[in-house]
């Protein structure tokens, strides 16, 4: 008869008659046995055999199948530790059931043994070896795509941290302070400046969809797309055109990221504002009034053909403008709820002394609770304030 794979059994019986018969039973069944007469023996057996399954006896000179088990389960290898066991004893009742089970077996079976019975609590056991091998398979092969996502992670980290302008720009008259905080390693927020050929600052931000190494890649994308469409332009409505189209060459309408770019003069103060399905520009008042200026275009690579809207803000001393993700609006998770753009806007206060302490007062709206302490969105800030 084949054997049946994954089917050997070590029977491990001290009565040499019994031992055989059920060994000569088994193999005519289909399974490959092995014997030993001693519960030493099997323990020996079992490290060089690797068997599938015990049959062991309860009653045995030396050491016993209680004694037999408690050495097995303590070993350091877990495929020995969790061998299937079943304890085979003369006794019948609740506490020869009790006995076998507090020994560390998976079942048993009473003498004289019933062949039938005792093939099924076999195929039992076989099979729940089976199923926890498939199990420890798919757990080592999770936690293998585990440490490599993390690598990955740690790579697109890397790599969007060197993205991410790590000191604000010189520009006398004005302060400049940042914030950038993801969900993740790496999150779907990215913003920059740059220097234009007329001498203006282009201060712009991004928000991609998604986030993790996906959404970073975007991120990458978007600061290339921004710096070739300002090499190409001078203007932000026309960079806001080529970065559009650029994306949306490449991805269709699959993805697309809101962002909103702001060309300032820092000798004037004036500056020309667009948005792309990004949340309003925050103007700040030193006088204390407060204005949004909204997006008016749809978020980038979703239309063909967008009509992008440039608006106009002077700023005077001690005024800012802030640029920020809609992260910042406050978490859905917690006791705080969720804040729109004029409710924000109204937890600020314009007379802050600098960039700094407007961007901290913005960070105490937005953080998460402390019961909670986790990001629903990634937060991303770039506050610019007029000096005297």
């Amino acid at each position: 008869m084949q054997k049946k794979p994954g089917g050997k059994i070590l029977v491990v019986d001290d009565d040499a008659t019994s031992r055989k018969i059920l060994a000569r039973t088994l193999s005519a069944a289909g399974y490959d046995c092995c014997e030993a007469d001693n519960g030493l023996e099997g323990l020996n057996l079992v490290r060089s055999e690797q068997p599938s399954l015990l049959l062991l006896d309860f009653d045995m000179p030396g050491l016993d199948g209680a004694e037999v088990l408690k050495r097995l389960r303590a070993n350091n290898d877990p495929a020995v530790a969790q061998m299937p066991a079943i304890m085979l004893t003369g006794h019948g009742g609740e506490e020869s059931e009790v006995l076998c089970l507090k020994a560390g077996a998976d079942d048993f079976v009473t003498k004289p043994i019933n062949i039938a019975v005792l093939h099924a609590r076999i195929e039992t056991q076989l099979r729940l070896r089976f199923m926890r091998e498939q199990l420890q398979q798919q757990n080592d092969e999770l936690e293998a795509w585990r440490r490599n996502l993390e690598r990955d992670l740690a790579a697109a980290r890397l790599t969007q941290q060197s993205l991410i302008p790590q000191k604000p720009p010189r520009l006398p008259g004005w302060q400049v302070a940042t914030y950038y905080r993801p969900v993740i390693q790496v999150g779907g927020d990215i913003y920059g400046w740059l220097r234009m050929t007329d001498e203006r600052t282009l201060f712009w931000i991004a928000d991609a969809t998604g986030h993790g190494a996906s959404a970073a890649l975007l991120t990458t994308l978007a600061k290339l797309l921004f710096h070739h469409g300002s090499v190409e332009h001078n203007e932000p409505v026309a960079i806001m055109q080529a970065v559009n189209n650029d994306f949306r060459s490449i991805f269709g309408a699959r993805s697309f990221m809101t962002a909103m770019c702001v060309a300032l003069d820092p000798k004037t103060g004036r500056a020309s504002v667009v948005g792309a399905g990004h949340p309003p520009l925050l103007v700040l008042r030193h006088g204390g009034s407060r204005e949004l200026i909204s997006s008016c275009a749809p978020p980038l690579g979703l239309a063909e053909r967008s009509q992008f809207v440039r608006s106009i803000v002077n700023l005077g001393p001690r005024d800012a403008f802030i640029l920020y993700t809609d992260g910042l609006y406050g978490g859905t998770n917690g006791d705080k709820q969720r804040l729109t753009p004029a409710q924000f806007a109204e937890t600020l206060d314009p007379s802050a002394p600098s960039a700094d302490a407007l961007l901290t007062q913005m960070l105490k709206t937005a953080a998460p609770s402390e019961k909670n302490g986790l990001l629903p969105d990634d937060m991303t800030a770039v506050v610019i304030r007029r000096k005297k």
